[in-house]
């Protein structure tokens, strides 16, 4: 491939494409571990691993190995058919999982893994009503975007989406009152990512699965954000409860395009035959990448550490003591900086000082680095984003209030 100026990619970037993402400015070319590299040769720690994906970070040994032997053999296998490496990969996934989930429906993404979780709870209970959390993100496609909390993503197509009824999150009784003998599925993420890492207290992940089981409806977690991140194969295990269905994608292949719904014996034997399909679902491919990774994730310790790391990060940015800081939230590796400002300014000057890190909401600093961070890597971080607030609070005065 001809060598282009960053210019030229980025202009090609956005002359090429519709204008839907609030674009960053670089063209990153390379990675290795946790670390990314742009066509000018410039470094940037990754605290983003692509919204989350990369959970061994860049160019990982052993799942690019795994990569290469399985694209050398079959690529594509449609699950008409049986696979060596997906019932592998299936194996191991099921192994890690809640109690209770025994199958697994495979797809390409995280909407996806969402959307099959709806279908199959409205083809199973024969009944249509969702109940989903405000603020709660569950990705773009239709069904998903119903269930999506966020006006601003719902509005402009609210005349063709299914009816969800959204509750406060981490309201106990309001979910109980919006739950009836005509409600499907209850929809909840046990850390709320994209609204600006809310955990949800353990009470009202219990209570959700009291309510649902009290009203014939299933319980679906959404786990695409939450699931190995957080110091615990999933999140809904600080908790110990288990929902009917499960949906995961992200980090499951480290980013090979992979999603997985997760579902009990009574659910899965429920479904009409026929209901639902994919063509790319449980490729080979993907299902090699997602074995190597959670071999890797087992091995190497990495979920444990996630909690170790996790805490070890929230200390040092509290230890900061900024008082552009309001609050430092989250679970393992999956944190949120709530600033008294707004996020997007601190992103940048992070992003001109080496480091890149995602917004959540307004206000918020979203930290969703890979798992194979160091505590140095974390002292350079938190190094970085000092100096971001304080560049911030010298050029503005101080920073404004939440809008």
């Amino acid at each position: 491939m001809t060598a282009r100026s960053t210019a030229t990619i980025v202009q090609l970037d956005e002359m090429l494409q519709p204008p839907l993402y609030a674009k960053r400015g670089i063209a990153l070319v390379r990675g290795e571990g946790v670390w990314l590299y742009d066509s000018d040769g410039q470094r940037y720690l990754d605290l983003m691993s692509n919204y989350g994906v990369n959970l061994l970070g860049h160019a990982h040994p052993r799942v690019t190995a795994a990569i290469v032997a399985q694209a050398g053999r079959l690529l594509s296998c449609h699950q008409s058919f049986a696979s060596d490496v997906r019932a592998a990969f299936l194996e191991k996934l099921l192994s890690l999982a809640p109690h209770g989930l025994v199958r697994v429906f495979l797809s390409n993404s995280g909407a996806e893994a969402v959307e099959a979780a709806l279908k199959f709870a409205w083809a199973v209970t024969g009944r249509r009503k969702i109940v989903a959390a405000r603020r709660g993100y569950h990705g773009r496609t239709l069904g998903a975007l119903a269930a999506t909390g966020e006006p601003k993503y719902r509005q402009p197509f609210l005349a063709v989406l299914p009816e969800v009824t959204h509750v406060p999150y981490g309201d106990a009784v309001a979910l109980e009152t919006a739950v009836d003998q005509e409600t499907a599925a209850v929809i909840l993420e046990p850390v709320q990512g994209e609204a600006g890492i809310y955990p949800a207290d353990p009470s009202f992940l219990e209570a959700a699965r009291r309510i649902t089981r009290d009203r014939g409806a299933l319980l679906i977690f959404d786990e695409v954000q939450t699931a190995f991140r957080t110091g615990a194969w999933f999140a809904c295990q600080h908790a110990g409860v288990s929902p009917d269905l499960l949906c995961v994608a992200k980090g499951l292949a480290n980013g090979v395009p992979i999603g997985a719904t997760l579902l009990t014996e009574d659910v899965a034997l429920a479904l009409p035959p026929g209901v639902h399909g994919s063509t790319f679902g449980g490729n080979p491919l993907a299902c090699a990448a997602g074995l190597a990774t959670l071999q890797t994730l087992e091995d190497d310790h990495l979920i444990p550490a996630a909690k170790e790391l996790g805490a070890y990060f929230r200390q040092q940015l509290l230890a900061l003591r900024h008082p552009l800081v309001r609050e430092v939230r989250g679970l393992g590796l999956m944190l949120g900086v709530d600033l008294k400002t707004r996020a997007t300014p601190v992103l940048k000057a992070m992003q001109e000082r080496g480091v890149l890190a995602l917004p959540a909401g307004t206000t918020v600093v979203r930290l969703l680095p890979p798992l194979i961070l160091t505590r140095e890597d974390i002292d350079f971080a938190v190094v970085r984003i000092s100096e971001a607030l304080e560049a911030l609070r010298a050029g503005s005065g101080g920073g404004g209030e939440r809008d």
